[in-house]
């Protein structure tokens, strides 16, 4: 039994042996360092690793550590998606606004130009027309209240027929 345990503590040594190889290695390369990487790279499964704290805070410090004076931080994959993802998006938001931006420069050159040409109506005529329509408006209420007021006339006039004729119909000596 003992013999047994000895060669897993032996196996294990090896393996730790090969994963502080490889991530050295890393190191010098400026690889990505993840712990996926370093697992295939070291020939060793994930959960090996993760067993060990010791060489999993050494996989965590490597990685957040700056590169080496001299060399250039290995730029990851996911960072780069990130950038691109930045990028489009600001695009899109710079691409929106300058379209806006465009429309407001259209409308205001085009309001210049109306005004220059002498097809549009001067102000004198924009305020006579402004008149004309308050103008409607208030004829348009005064012929509201004045069918209002005719439809109650015709109300009494019908009041007023239907009382004459229900005396003009009574008995005489009532």
């Amino acid at each position: 039994m003992t013999s047994m345990i000895d060669g897993r503590r032996a196996d294990s040594a090896r393996r730790r042996e090969r994963v502080l190889k490889a991530l050295d290695t890393m190191l010098r390369s400026n690889a990505d360092i993840t712990v996926s990487a370093l697992a295939r790279a070291a020939r060793v499964d994930r959960t090996f690793i993760y067993r060990h704290r010791d060489l999993l805070e050494r996989v965590y410090a490597a990685a957040a550590a700056p590169p080496q004076e001299g060399k250039f931080a290995a730029v990851s994959r996911a960072s780069l998606k990130a950038d691109m993802s930045n990028a489009l998006a600001r695009n899109t938001r710079l691409t929106a606004r300058v379209r806006q931006l465009e429309n407001r420069l259209s409308e205001v050159l085009g309001e210049r130009v109306w005004s220059e040409s002498g097809l549009g109506a001067p102000a004198d005529i924009d305020q006579l027309q402004q008149r004309i329509a308050m103008l409607d408006q208030h004829l348009a209420d005064k012929q509201r209240e004045l069918d209002e007021r005719t439809e109650e006339l015709e109300a009494a006039r019908a009041a007023n027929r239907e009382m004459t004729r229900s005396l003009n119909h009574r008995p005489a000596g009532l």
